[in-house]
């Protein structure tokens, strides 16, 4: 082998090494800065200018006002103490849209009903003082001595009775009071026979507490106006 050959084959393997030390380095070098560019970076706060700073720096313009348009107001003076407003002058009356709805008169209904009530208990009170008379021993005594009159017989007839009313459901009308604890018995009542009919009177009085009732009056008078005056014998 000759010397140039040699020479060559050094100059080769010198520039291949070359080479491959530039590759690592240039590859080194490449991976340093790959791993610089991942650091993590520190977050810094925004700076913002201070409010001094900006208002000093800011100028506005200073302007005078315009002159004012508005009239000055008057004044007035008073001597004395002030008069009160009417209150018309400030509150004026409403204006009627519509009249009133007129209420309807209750006071006819009212008495309506009330006479009807009262009408309706006094003929209950009625009904019933009349039907304690009816049924009270004195009442059946008069009618007794009635029935067994001769001269009495002779004006009505037979089968005296008393007079039915029809308001009273066919019970005879008994006027009058009949009071044997204050010694007071004064009644009169119709009565009728086959032949006529006519008033009935009666009336008794106990002078002292203890003593008989005594008679003052028991007559008939009859509707052809003829008195009979009747027998107390069997009272």
């Amino acid at each position: 082998m000759s010397s140039t050959s040699l020479c060559r084959t050094k100059l080769s393997r010198f520039s291949s090494t070359l080479q491959r030390n530039n590759i690592l380095k240039s590859s080194s070098e490449t991976s340093r800065n790959l791993c610089i560019s991942t650091k993590p970076t520190k977050l810094t706060k925004p700076t913002t200018p201070r409010l001094s700073s900006i208002t000093s720096s800011r100028s506005y313009a200073v302007r005078a006002p315009p002159p004012s348009t508005a009239e000055t107001p008057s004044t007035t003076v008073f001597a004395g103490p002030s008069r009160p407003r009417p209150y018309h002058a400030n509150h004026p009356v409403p204006r009627r849209k519509r009249d009133l709805p007129s209420i309807p008169r209750r006071w006819p209904f009212i008495l309506a009903f009330s006479l009807l009530g009262l009408t309706g208990w006094g003929l209950f009170l009625t009904y019933v003082t009349n039907q304690e008379k009816i049924s009270s021993s004195v009442t059946k005594s008069i009618m007794r001595a009635v029935r067994n009159d001769e001269r009495l017989k002779e004006v009505l007839g037979e089968a005296i009775r008393p007079e039915p009313e029809w308001w009273l459901n066919g019970d005879p009308r008994i006027k009058g009071t009949i009071s044997t604890m204050q010694g007071n018995v004064d009644v009169s009542f119709r009565i009728k026979g086959s032949k006529g009919a006519g008033t009935l009177y009666f009336t008794s009085i106990r002078r002292e507490k203890g003593l008989p009732f005594t008679i003052l009056r028991f007559k008939l008078i009859a509707d052809d106006a003829q008195v009979v005056e009747i027998e107390s014998k069997g009272l």
